[in-house]
């Protein structure tokens, strides 16, 4: 049962189908009940805060647990007095299959998986949270997005750095139940290898040289609302097995504790990294991948969205100007919204805004208006489509470094076509390339060889 969405076209429509489980009530009060899983865990017993509430005197007040493993579900026994069965065998813990019959107490409850289709169609409107778009693309992202951010299930953004990423995971927060409850960001790009842990779990005092007192992890420190992940193909190898038994138990415990605490998240991660190609490069875990790639969306590169640029620069302005209040009332002549449309924005959405600040502070010594002249982006040069890189005191290193080997790569994958007349086979071999990769590249960045 993988728990990835599958995305396919039907009769012209997106379908998206989500993996589901569902438990029948075959005997006593609510016989003929059925219960379906809607987040992580479903909790079975007879207080009333379980997810089903089985009011039979056999069973426990918290019976047992299913929760979500890889690509399947595990059933759990919490020590209740008369113990949960599965196909007639008593059990502590053990993978369902469909069809399987478990006892709780007395009662017998049915496994039924089916995977539900929803048809997801272009959003009507042309924003979702702070992130704006007008293109068929985005607006299918955010069709797929308005059905499934109130749910609890997890999301994996994918896409280049500057795409959007960040404030698409604040967006999701803000259109789910927990948009009152914390939003807590954890870079997994940005912590140092050996303090990764005990930022997502935090630490007792004394658990390492400078743990001087107990510190709160970002999992504890999310409960209640949503946990994001960012870069999360970032995350060092040896440290993602044990994320992986934290996100599938809903529980984990502090660096140098003994307590296990249980914590209710929602998470959402994100990366700019093709997580599929690192499981097969094995610098990713598969089941980790599973786990969160339940909602795969890719959000697109500026370059392959230029239609929105117009709404994006209205939005982004007025950005600046409520941030500014010594900015005014800014427009864009004509000239400078063209000269935008012809640059190719290797630091996408993140590299317009900084362009769009640069040059909302010089027009703000004239009339407002931003000309031709405040906008650094020229005509192309030397085989290249916009302005070469420069280095933005807003940027991190790692953002700065990510959209210069983004603009060389482009520009050395068209000069090496250009040489050899598109003839990948031939380009390929004068750059002691594999013929495949140079394929991925030219096709990530739009250029497109003759392929001879």
């Amino acid at each position: 049962m993988s728990m990835t969405s599958v995305k396919t076209r039907h009769g012209g429509r997106r379908v998206v189908q989500l993996p589901r489980l569902a438990l029948v009530v075959l005997s006593g009060d609510d016989r003929g009940d059925e219960y379906v899983m809607q987040g992580e865990r479903l909790a079975i017993g007879k207080s009333s805060t379980n997810d089903i509430v089985l009011t039979h005197q056999t069973v426990s007040r918290s019976h047992c647990e299913i929760v979500r493993e890889g690509q399947g579900y595990v059933l759990k026994d919490l020590g209740s007095t008369n113990g949960t069965l599965l196909d007639g065998a008593e059990v502590r813990e053990a993978f369902l299959k469909p069809g399987a019959v478990l006892t709780v107490g007395e009662v017998e409850l049915k496994v039924r998986t089916f995977s539900e289709k929803i048809e997801v169609l272009p959003s009507e409107r042309t924003r979702f949270g702070s992130v704006v778009g007008r293109s068929q693309g985005m607006r299918e992202i955010f069709g797929l997005l308005e059905r499934l951010a109130p749910s609890d299930a997890t999301v994996l953004l994918g896409g280049e750095t500057g795409t959007g990423k960040d404030a698409m995971a604040r967006a999701i927060h803000q259109a789910s139940k927990r948009k009152e409850r914390p939003f807590i960001v954890v870079d997994c790009g940005a912590v140092v290898a050996n303090l990764i842990e005990s930022e997502l779990f935090g630490h007792e005092k004394g658990a390492f040289t400078g743990a001087s007192e107990r510190r709160r992890g970002a999992f504890e420190l999310a409960d209640g609302g949503t946990l994001f992940l960012d870069e999360i193909g970032e995350l060092p190898l040896d440290l993602q097995p044990k994320l992986l038994r934290a996100l599938e138990a809903r529980s984990f415990r502090r660096v140098g504790g003994n307590s296990e605490l249980s914590v209710d998240i929602r998470v959402i991660a994100a990366t700019k990294r093709n997580l599929s190609v690192e499981v097969d490069r094995g610098k990713f875990r598969e089941d980790l991948y599973f786990r969160l790639a339940v909602v795969p969306v890719d959000l697109p590169p500026l370059r392959e969205r230029k239609e929105d640029l117009p709404l994006l620069v209205e939005h982004l302005l007025e950005g600046i100007q409520a941030g500014d209040p010594d900015a005014g009332e800014l427009r864009m002549a004509e000239a400078a919204v063209e000269a935008l449309a012809g640059h190719d924005w290797p630091g996408n959405v993140r590299e317009l805004r900084n362009v769009l600040a640069r040059a909302a502070f010089l027009a703000r010594t004239g009339d407002g208006e931003i000309r031709l002249g405040h906008v650094p982006v020229g005509a192309p040069v030397g085989g290249g489509t916009g302005i070469a890189p420069t280095f933005d005191p807003q940027m991190s290193y790692r953002d700065t470094k990510s959209a210069f080997e983004q603009e060389f790569e482009r520009r050395y994958v068209e000069w090496l076509l250009e040489r050899h007349d598109g003839n990948i086979s031939a380009a390929a071999r004068s750059a002691d390339m594999d013929r495949k990769y140079l394929h991925k590249l030219a096709k990530k960045h739009g250029v497109h060889p003759s392929d001879k």
